[in-house]
């Protein structure tokens, strides 16, 4: 994969993880919990296996604009991760949604910093939903009632949870 848009190394080693768990869950069919506690599985084996095989072949190029600016940190994990399944998917993103987390090799999904400016940035671009890390609970909670008014907030503690929301 080819990575533009002056990435740092943190980023850059973010967006290997990100490619890596997204060719294994599309395989394994994006299985994620249902409400009653079964798995379902959201991709058939016929979509699973040209994912799976898209993500492994396809030659992508990822470029994270501004390129003249700096970027760096693990926080796109999960946004990369989407990215990647709605392409190998061709399934498209709920457009109101915004999301951060950082994502390890077997999906579970990290703390991050910076929530209170990453709220802020989503809701002056028009997001009314957001997944972000259970684990950053405490840090949404203590933002003040008008920064959290009128939005739809998912806490995840694995990717499994932020296919269905991400994809609905």
């Amino acid at each position: 994969m080819q990575l533009t848009g002056s990435l740092g190394n943190v980023m850059k080693e973010s967006v290997a993880i990100a490619h890596t768990f997204a060719g294994l869950f599309a395989s394994s069919g994006a299985p994620c919990p249902s409400t009653d506690g079964s798995v379902k599985k959201y991709l058939n084996p016929t979509e699973a296996s040209k994912a799976a095989h898209f993500l492994r072949q396809a030659e992508l190029h990822l470029h994270v604009p501004q390129g003249a600016t700096p970027k760096d940190g693990p926080s796109a994990g999960i946004t990369m991760v989407t990215a990647l399944l709605s392409l190998a998917c061709n399934k498209p993103v709920r457009p109101d949604l915004a999301m951060t987390g950082e994502v390890s090799l077997t999906g579970k999904v990290l703390q991050v910093g910076g929530i209170k400016e990453k709220v802020l940035a989503a809701k002056r671009g028009g997001v009314i939903c957001l997944i972000m890390p259970e684990t950053n609970r405490k840090d949404f909670d203590d933002l003040a009632p008008f920064i959290k008014e009128n939005l739809e907030v998912h806490f995840v503690s694995h990717y499994n949870e932020v296919f269905p929301v991400a994809f609905s």
